[in-house]
């Protein structure tokens, strides 16, 4: 017979890497070419073609018996799935919390109802910034008026709203505007949101590294916003990891929290992983959602400690932060395992540290390189 103790120990074995969110990328395809974008880039898309609705269904049920309690659809852009609401009316039946992250363009107000209807608890839309120009600098093409007026029906629909905004060198001066904006159209949450430099916006990182000083402006005004509209507006401004000296848990931790989806059925511990060489991911298709969170390797691969180096092995922070980013580690070293070079004591720090003065210098302004897909060539 077990003891207490143990059985205790085996509760906590088991309900470690429980996952609470499923993110559901249901397409790859997008009306913008966000030059920060968290898309793998362009040789990195899968060429099979996007899950049906029969095989997200399932995969929500699958989620579910797992242990999710909620679902972030998104992309890509998830509107261009004529799907949306079939699987948002199979999310709710099972009782998952439904959040729809978009950029707004292409919605409808009667889609949208709909939606709601079909049980949607939650809306997320992007801003790129406070102008036209800026959405056309940083996406390629024109669209606030359009996201203004998708946020009034999120607001008429009484849909909780979050307003989320990337920010960059060229728009992080903007931040006590784009507080004035949400709380203007009724927003619950807003996300300031760093650019993490992986993908798309690390090839375009020289252009979208703010300095210092614009960072600790934006903190500042962040801060006592925070403060003053507490009850009201919850402001969210994390610190970049180039500039903090520390890293963040990427996604609570590598396949601890999350389970991220692609269009083509690939389960991922985060958007990027399948970019990492050496490493084996799997299909919904092809087995079992459970079995692949429990038993795929490329899911295991950085669970635990056993995998990390030092000083990530003997650091404090390492039940904190979980060694970093292992896309952002692999992207700047090559190495998947090595310590996150966005953390002060990593060996390759002086690869954050040069990117830092170079953010600091007068350059040059040169062209973004937009986000494209194969067909877009």
């Amino acid at each position: 017979m077990q003891s207490p103790s143990s059985d205790l120990a085996d509760l906590a074995d088991a309900t470690r890497h429980r996952p609470y969110t499923l993110v559901a990328e249901l397409s790859y395809r997008c009306p913008l070419q966000c030059a920060y974008c968290s898309n793998p880039s362009e040789r990195h898309i899968p060429t099979r073609p996007e899950l049906d609705t029969d095989a997200w269904r399932s995969t929500l049920t699958q989620a579910e018996a797992l242990g999710v309690v909620q679902v972030h659809f998104t992309g890509g852009e998830p509107l261009l799935r004529r799907d949306l609401e079939a699987l948002v009316e199979h999310a709710h039946s099972l009782d998952l919390y439904t959040s729809l992250i978009t950029s707004a363009l292409g919605l409808t107000r009667e889609r949208l109802a709909k939606l709601a209807q079909l049980g949607l608890d939650h809306v997320q839309i992007s801003l790129q910034g406070m102008s036209d120009a800026d959405t056309l600098h940083i996406a390629g093409r024109t669209g606030l008026a359009a996201k203004l007026e998708a946020i009034g029906w999120v607001r008429e629909l009484e849909l909780p709203l979050t307003v989320n905004v990337v920010l960059h060198r060229h728009n992080i001066d903007q931040v006590p505007e784009l507080i004035d904006l949400a709380t203007r159209v009724g927003a619950q949450r807003l996300e300031l949101a760093n650019t993490q430099f992986v993908g798309w916006a690390l090839e375009n990182r020289s252009q979208l590294l703010p300095s210092a000083a614009q960072i600790a402006r934006a903190h500042t005004h962040a801060q006592s916003a925070r403060e003053r509209l507490r009850g009201r507006l919850d402001v969210l401004f994390v610190l970049p990891d180039y500039h903090a000296g520390v890293v963040r848990p990427c996604m609570q931790g590598w396949a601890n929290r999350y389970i991220v989806v692609s269009p083509d059925g690939v389960v991922l511990p985060c958007h990027q992983a399948h970019q990492l060489p050496g490493l084996a991911f799997e299909r919904v298709t092809e087995r079992s959602l459970a079995d692949i969170w429990r038993d795929n390797a490329g899911l295991n691969a950085f669970r635990g400690e056993a995998w990390m180096v030092e000083p990530c092995r003997s650091c404090e922070r390492r039940h904190v932060d979980f060694g970093g980013c292992r896309c952002q580690a692999f992207q700047l070293t090559g190495k998947h395992e090595a310590t996150d070079p966005a953390c002060r004591l990593a060996p390759d720090h002086d690869l954050v540290q040069l990117a830092r003065q170079n953010a600091e210098a007068k350059q040059e302004v040169v062209q973004l390189r937009y986000r494209r897909l194969p067909r877009d060539r």
